[in-house]
């Protein structure tokens, strides 16, 4: 099967969407430096699992879906979905415990950060029309 461009473009911007997400995330408990790389990591790859293990169930890389501003929704409904499955990942990667204000935190950031980037991308092909 053939993937097209414009799903490796979303794909390419959903994978940096959630690092960019996960960086943040790290800067604000002042968690920098190349030494923290490996916890990012325990975020990142979990979160990006999770997401692309959701995603595709509420149709966020159907064309008609994503094109569409009125189903911006999606992305940070299925990031909430995602983010249960992520932090479990994350504490079974770290030997420890999926919290829930976490689990809260890592949703809704992510969601906030899916709706940004996602909202660029149909800008982005709607411009393009």
């Amino acid at each position: 099967m053939k993937m097209k461009k414009s799903n490796i473009f979303l794909i390419l911007g959903d994978i940096l969407a959630i690092a960019i997400v996960t960086v943040i995330g790290f800067v604000t408990h002042g968690e920098t430096g190349l030494s923290f790389l490996p916890r990012m990591a325990t975020t990142f790859v979990p979160l990006n699992i999770a997401w692309f293990l959701i995603a595709p169930w509420l149709g966020l890389f159907d064309s008609q879906v994503v094109a569409n501003r009125l189903l911006l929704w999606r992305p940070a409904w299925a990031m909430i979905l995602a983010a249960p499955l992520a932090t479990i990942l994350r504490a079974a990667l770290l030997n420890g415990a999926a919290l829930p204000l976490f689990t809260l935190i890592l949703g809704a950031t992510s969601a906030l950060g899916m709706i940004i980037w996602r909202a660029i991308y149909v800008w982005l092909i709607n411009r393009a029309k």
